[in-house]
């Protein structure tokens, strides 16, 4: 087993330089690429390939597909403010230094092309307006490397960003900049387009042209038309009112990227094309593990209006805490897929997984419905509620276990992920693993009933622990006054829900997650090899290649290259997907069929009562206050002085900045008479974006 362990953290390492050596050829390419030197080798080695096998595309694939990802990890916040979020000084030097290569690219570019200035015949312009039209241009230009960046934060099987730490909801933000980014780059570049065919009274004949050869204008009018779509769509305002129209329209990505290939053609296209190249790899993954459904094992309805969902999972299953699914139910939508924290622990329980939905938008509120309408009469049991679950998506490794003092800070069903942190810990408090020793849990609620949101670690919360962790609770309840209940009595009294068994007897396929790295790395070399092969038959029969001559590329209208290169695409993708289902199918039979667990009759979660002497008396609770962040910090006992205290924040955006602020502040020393300064607060957020 050692060898085993060793054989394969050599070959991640190896895996993982191979990647950072394969990003730092694709960046130099885009810094390359707007040199002299870059037109004149390139264009050589270009008209060179022709003649060879590979054609006219080979080169161009072979050498700009290459891309990786940063290998740096996070640090605390360096800038918490409302406008921007919270930063780490890592991501404000990732962010510098991509305003660093913008700028030199538009530099490079457009004090080329001032130098090189030529009027154009068909507009005849004057000199400021050649100028503003380069100008108009190269922003475009800007926003093509936008678009190279914008798919990587948001593969979840493939991501890149968890090698380095990094969740799936953490970097989703970068999807959002980068998006923002090209929007306004795309939009400047269209509209100062435009602006300057309209002054030269051109408008009418240029907007139309859809030409054999060069840059197609309609299609770039699609394609600006359908980003200000989806991004105007995806603003807050409308995301979180209409999360529907939200996730319907960007979809409309397909459009998106089919049009601009026709509009900027294949080198260009080439330049962001390992970000789509990943993506769809990870989208058919996805669907491939989605198509299977399962049934719903049992259901707890909290009285905070929030639903307790028991699904089946594969016992080789095994994911990491505050890991997230994703999960459609057919009865609502076929098509709409929503993510939810996962409350349970692998480690504990190795047949289910549980999830907690607060039912307060249209397709949670239809869920609730759902279930309280299915009970079947006087046996009070629940029909099966079939739901697709794909996921889990979790973190890389366990970083909350290297603290000593750990505090875990949640709004209201933020909660849901710090209780898996909690069931793992559990867990692990009697194996060789070292678990934080202290355990601080912040829980602020608007109502005190929110409280039922920890049910699943009421026991843990009422009885009295071994020396080796401490688990102290805080609860704040902002919108209600002093209640006449001790916490220990609300808990009681709100963890008392009755747990509906499915009454299905037949068996069920369980949540298998996705394939192995391994297997995930075979399909896509797989489909990059199938790609490049369909790629260079479709370039030799379709178009002419005696000579290979820039005059027998003219011959062919553009977007008929186009359209070979999306059908190899196509083509890939395809082969890639049938590998999938035979890999799934080969899964699900070895992994054989999981009953489902019904019971015949519901039974009533009721907490252990509690004994004297129990653990009541040091949690705390208070009535409308919020908790100030700076005394909580300020105030922890901590016999090691210089010990690093691990920060964990789920909740609110406003909650979070907060946080932040303090743990900034804190771990700066620069709090006036702080006996605390030589602590070091480690500030890590879970607040989920989508």
């Amino acid at each position: 087993m050692n060898r085993n362990h060793k054989a394969r953290a050599v070959l991640l390492t190896a895996i993982e330089v191979f990647m950072i050596l394969l990003c730092a050829g694709w960046v130099s390419l885009w810094l390359l690429k707007p040199t002299d030197l870059w037109t004149r080798k390139w264009r050589v080695a270009e008209n060179t390939a022709r003649a060879s096998v590979f054609g006219y595309y080979g080169l161009n694939f072979v050498v700009q597909t290459k891309f990786s990802t940063f290998s740096n990890t996070l640090s605390n916040p360096l800038v918490v403010n409302s406008y921007v979020g919270i930063l780490s000084g890592i991501e404000l030097l990732g962010v510098a230094l991509f305003l660093l290569f913008l700028a030199w690219t538009f530099y490079a570019r457009i004090s080329k092309d001032f130098r090189k200035l030529m009027p154009e015949e068909s507009l005849n312009l004057k000199i400021w307006e050649l100028k503003y039209l380069r100008v108009a241009t190269r922003f475009g230009l800007l926003a093509e490397a936008c678009l190279g960046l914008l798919l990587l934060p948001v593969l979840r099987g493939l991501a890149p960003f968890r090698l380095i730490g990094i969740q799936f909801e953490a970097s989703v933000k970068y999807h959002v900049w980068l998006g923002t980014a090209m929007v306004l780059f795309g939009t400047f570049h269209g509209a100062s387009t435009l602006f300057i065919w309209g002054i030269s009274n051109q408008i009418q004949d240029q907007v139309w042209k859809w030409q054999n050869t060069g840059r197609i204008y309609i299609a770039g009018e699609i394609t600006l038309i359908t980003g200000l779509v989806i991004w105007i769509t995806s603003l807050p305002q409308i995301r979180r009112i209409k999360f529907e129209i939200f996730y319907y329209t960007h979809h409309l990505y397909i459009v998106f990227f089919v049009f601009f290939l026709f509009h900027a053609g294949d080198r260009h296209f080439y330049m962001v094309f390992p970000g789509l190249f990943l993506f769809a790899i990870d989208k058919i993954l996805r669907i491939i593990q989605s198509r299977t459904e399962t049934c719903v094992v049992s259901a707890r309805v909290l009285p905070c209006k929030a639903v307790e969902l028991t699904l089946p999972k594969d016992q080789r299953l095994k994911y990491k805490p505050t890991s997230v699914v994703y999960v459609k139910i057919p009865r609502i939508s076929r098509f709409e897929w929503h993510a939810f924290s996962l409350i349970s622990s692998s480690s504990v329980d190795d047949e289910t997984m549980s999830i907690v939905i607060k039912c307060n938008k249209s397709w949670t509120k239809s869920l609730y419905e759902i279930i309280n309408t299915e009970r079947e009469g006087e046996s009070d049991q629940l029909k099966c509620i079939s739901v697709a679950v794909e996921g889990p998506y979790g973190p890389a490794s366990l970083d909350f276990l290297r603290y000593d003092h750990l505090i875990l800070i949640a709004g209201g069903i933020g909660v849901t992920p710090l209780l898996s942190i909690l069931q793992e810990i559990t867990s692990m408090k009697n194996t060789k693993f070292i678990c934080p020793a202290r355990i601080q849990l912040i829980h602020v609620m608007k109502k005190s009933h929110e409280i039922a949101l920890l049910s699943s670690i009421l026991p843990l919360l009422l009885k009295r622990l071994d020396g080796k962790m401490h688990l102290q609770l805080k609860v704040f309840v902002t919108q209600e006054l002093q209640s006449g209940s001790t916490l220990t009595e609300l808990l009681n009294k709100f963890s008392q829900m009755q747990t509906i068994q499915s009454s299905v007897n037949r068996s069920s396929y369980a949540a298998h997650g996705l394939e192995s790295l391994g297997w995930m790395a075979v399909i896509t070399g797989l489909i990059s090899i199938v790609f490049s092969v369909a790629l260079i038959v479709f370039n030799h029969i379709v178009i002419p290649t005696k000579k290979a001559s820039k005059k027998t590329k003219d011959r062919t209208p553009s977007w008929i290259s186009d359209l070979l290169l999306m059908s190899s695409f196509a083509l890939a993708i395809l082969s890639g997907a049938v590998v999938g289902i035979v890999l799934r199918r080969r899964r699900l039979k070895k992994g054989n069929l999981a009953p489902i667990q019904s019971q015949n009759q519901t039974k009533n979660t009721t907490p252990s009562s509690v004994a004297r002497g129990s653990r009541q008396e040091e949690h705390e609770i208070y009535f409308g206050e919020r908790p100030n962040f700076i005394e909580i910090f300020s105030n922890i006992n901590n016999p090691a002085s210089e010990s690093d205290i691990g920060v964990i924040s789920s909740g609110p955006e406003a909650m979070n900045l907060s946080v932040a602020k303090a743990c900034k502040q804190m771990s700066g020393g620069s709090r006036k008479g702080s006996k605390k300064n030589k602590q070091q607060f480690s500030f890590h957020s879970l607040n989920f974006t989508l």
